[in-house]
């Protein structure tokens, strides 16, 4: 079965495009947090960012900050900060098993925003040490 997204991608379903390439595509959010809310996807399916590809996701990131700027514009000066949010995995919050990029017009008193969990800055040293160590080791392969 065809996810939600690819059906946007063929046409199958209606979006409002913003903005649409050979390996991208940009629409409203169905459900948007604030007005101007955009997805970027790519138009190659891919459930993850391990499944997507780096020249996909440079694609991505490069239309949302065209994107960006131009939601700047068109919310005439109002919009004071803009959120880009991917979320990798159920656990993350991704909804849509099809790699997304969010492009979210922020404002001081929208109501949106990360809340930092109680253990916020509590990682004992050591763990982020051996986390670390990890990280070089297998980034250096």
């Amino acid at each position: 079965m065809t996810c939600i997204f690819c059906k946007i991608i063929e046409a199958e379903i209606p979006a409002r495009v913003v903005y649409d390439d050979d390996s991208v595509i940009a629409f409203m959010d169905i459900k948007p947090i604030n007005t101007g809310h955009v997805l970027v996807i790519p138009k190659e399916h891919a459930e993850s960012l391990k499944e997507v590809s780096p020249a996909h996701l440079e694609s991505m990131a490069a239309v949302a900050q065209k994107v960006a700027a131009a939601l700047r514009q068109a919310l005439s000066g109002k919009c004071e900060g803009i959120n880009l949010h991917l979320a990798d995995g159920k656990a993350a919050g991704q909804e849509v098993g099809h790699v997304h990029l969010h492009v979210i017009p922020r404002y001081a008193q929208d109501g949106f925003g990360l809340r930092f969990p109680q253990h916020y800055g509590k990682i004992p040293p050591e763990e982020t040490d051996s986390i670390h160590k990890k990280l070089r080791t297998l980034l250096e392969e």
